[in-house]
This record gives C-alpha cells, structure tokens and sequence, in this order.
C-alpha cells in the first residue's frame, strides 16, 4: 500500500526558506508517510486535509486515493502554519 509524494510548488518554495536540517527533518517524515500512512497524519477540523508534525512544525497533506498520492500542501512553523495556509 505505497504512495507517491508530490510537492506542490508552495510547499517547495516554504522548504527551501527553511535551515537545512530542519528541511531534511520534514522530507525523511514525509517520505515514513509511504508506508504507514494513517499513523503519522492528523486529521483537520475545518479541512478535508491532514497535518503531519514534525517537531515545531507542521506540513499541510491531502490524500488522492484514486492515484495512491500524497500531495503536500504546505510546510511551516506551527505558530503561523496555519494563519499562511488559509
């Protein structure tokens, strides 16, 4: 039950913003979502997508099940995540 990570453009050009390892941090949690999808995703409340922590930060991540796909949406700080993500 694998599934293939898409970055959208937003949630590349928030990566890039971010030190290095932290970065690295959120793309090796992400990349953990392939395999045990529902053991690391949150749902929203007011959204039909997930979050995923990692640490002090948050990525925002639909799920395409049709396509097997898990599509991120945003990433960032948990203080202003969700203030930029609406």
């Amino acid at each position: 039950m694998n599934y293939q990570i898409k970055w959208r453009p937003r949630a590349l050009k928030e990566l890039r913003k971010l030190p290095k390892e932290i970065a690295v941090r959120i793309v090796k949690k992400v990349d953990l979502c392939k395999d045990n999808l529902w053991y690391f995703l949150e749902k929203l409340t007011d959204d039909e997508g997930y979050k995923l922590r990692i640490g002090d930060y948050r990525a925002i991540i639909d799920i395409v099940e049709e396509e097997k796909t898990i599509a991120v949406r945003i990433v960032g700080h948990r203080k202003n995540i969700y203030k930029r993500w609406l």
